[in-house]
């Protein structure tokens, strides 16, 4: 797969622009995920953000997880592909597990917790939620569009 953002000055006004951002699905030894309230709109989330010019993504995904969360970890997998229609964002979630420091807010977070499969369930909007739960089913990496609310079925 092949993602492609220019800014070229060649490109027409039309052509679509797509930022590229990074999430971790950090699953502990028990099964519980690692989950954040977030600042800006208090919905709860999987940490992750932006991915910079400079990093790759696998560096990409720890660093945001430990920025939000104060949670270092392995990065196992991609689990999955997440595509915002309306934003033009486009979310690579990789699988990791933790591998040492301390929960704590920061100032993207005002909550970090782990949760079961079921709270993840409940606590957040379907088209986080089935970031989580994707990774952990182990038949990603997983594609999959959404409007911003909803999902949007695959054609085909």
């Amino acid at each position: 797969m092949l993602l492609y953002m220019s800014n070229g000055s060649q490109q027409h006004k039309s052509t679509p622009m797509h930022s590229v951002s990074v999430a971790g699905a950090v699953v502990r030894e028990d099964g519980r995920l690692l989950a954040i309230r977030r600042a800006d709109n208090g919905t709860w989330e999987l940490p992750g953000g932006i991915l910079e010019l400079s990093e790759s993504p696998e560096e990409g995904v720890s660093r945001e997880v430990l920025e939000e969360t104060g949670v270092h970890v392995e990065v196992v997998e991609l689990s999955g592909v997440y595509k915002n229609t309306a934003r033009g964002i486009v979310a690579l979630v990789f699988r990791c597990k933790p591998s040492g420091g301390t929960e704590r807010t920061s100032d993207e977070s005002t909550a970090v917790q782990w949760l079961t499969p079921e709270e993840v369930a409940e606590r957040m909007s379907e088209v986080y939620a089935v970031r989580l739960l994707d990774a952990l089913d182990g038949n990603g990496p997983h594609v999959r569009s959404h409007d911003g609310r909803r999902l949007i079925p695959a054609a085909g």
